[in-house]
């Protein structure tokens, strides 16, 4: 049985549809993520099932309960939900250890200090436990108000873009933190997030949210290379789109010459009967395009962004039309340069042109 089950949750505020029809599954132990851009619903999905917001159709169960529908509505505080706010929210007056121990005061002073002292253990910080939250680092506050959420050992945790107030270099060191300490404790959880990188790193499954709707529900590797959607392929990752035309059902020609796929086109979901000189708009990500000297098709470089161990490389191609492609940085070519270059898709991802 699932953890959750949201089944075709609808919310407006006023008469502005903001959550619209929208279902998906977590199962135990499961990091999901919701990602998408401000204003697409995700934040008003995790209040509902939080239970700070109330549906106006569909349901949501916990553990097989229903916790919220057209006639029920469990509080929050009944739903045995752990949150981690954006802003950690924790007591400046309190100890470390007595901002973990603050939902366990039905406990006996002895259980409640053990837990706190296992869920210091947890996150790293085992002994600190008198500090105070001044005292620490961003990144280990981001922690304490994980372990906090952790103690009363709740169903589902649920995080509210957790690693905005933190720099970059940071985010992404404590994202791959987090997703350790939830594995470790056998946590399901749903996190929100604008940032794919985030997304990426925490969850096994991202659902990518447009106007109150989920477009794909899938794992990262399959929202980067296999996209459903136009808006999805825009939306993760850097790529950028070809004119294509079919040749056979499994081949497209573009101008940088002919792609073969080792499974069928995946072209939309209005282009299943692709036939010969269907015309496609065709994804290339920089990883496809291989700087490759022996190669005839030339490309000139129009822009370039050191990455460290690569370059990103902008390269225009004689119709005119541009391309990415990610190049070991001991390849480091002038702008206006020409340098060669060769396709290595193995996975074709096209839509109708217009679409």
């Amino acid at each position: 049985m699932p953890i959750l089950e949201v089944d075709r949750v609808s919310h407006a505020y006023g008469k502005q549809p903001v959550v619209r029809e929208l279902s998906f599954t977590l199962a135990k132990g499961e990091i999901a993520c919701l990602l998408g851009s401000s204003g697409c619903g995700k934040t008003t999905m995790l209040r509902l099932i939080a239970g700070f917001e109330t549906p106006s159709a569909g349901s949501i169960r916990l553990n097989g309960v229903t916790v919220a529908d057209a006639k029920t509505q469990t509080p929050p505080e009944a739903r045995h939900i752990g949150m981690v706010f954006q802003d950690y929210a924790l007591f400046p007056h309190l100890s470390i250890a007595d901002n973990i121990g603050f939902g366990l005061r039905e406990k006996s002073a002895l259980a409640r200090r053990q837990r706190v002292d296992e869920m210091l253990e947890l996150i790293g910080l085992a002994g600190r436990g008198e500090r105070y939250p001044h005292e620490l680092s961003g990144g280990q506050q981001q922690r304490i108000a994980l372990a906090r959420a952790l103690a009363p050992a709740p169903h589902l945790l649920l995080l509210d873009e957790p690693f905005s107030n933190l720099d970059v270099e940071l985010r992404e060191r404590l994202s791959l933190e987090v997703r350790d300490i939830l594995k470790q404790a056998g946590m399901a959880a749903i996190l929100v997030t604008h940032d794919q990188h985030e997304a990426f790193a925490v969850a096994d499954v991202v659902g990518i949210m447009r106007e109150g709707r989920i477009e794909q529900w899938d794992t990262p590797y399959n929202l980067y290379h296999r996209p459903a959607t136009r808006h999805v392929a825009d939306f993760v990752g850097q790529g950028v789109f070809l004119p294509g035309e079919v040749i056979t059902r499994q081949a497209v020609k573009v101008e940088l010459g002919l792609l073969d796929s080792d499974v069928p086109m995946e072209c939309g979901s209005s282009c299943s009967d692709c036939q010969r000189s269907c015309r496609l708009d065709v994804l290339l990500r920089p990883d496809d395009i291989i700087h490759d000297d022996t190669s005839d098709v030339q490309a000139e470089v129009v822009a370039k962004s050191f990455r460290g161990a690569e370059f990103l490389y902008t390269l225009r191609l004689p119709s005119g039309a541009e391309v990415l492609s990610m190049v070991p940085s001991h390849h480091n070519h002038a702008i206006g340069e020409k340098i060669g270059i060769r396709l290595d898709v193995d996975h074709v991802v096209g839509f109708r042109q217009g679409e």
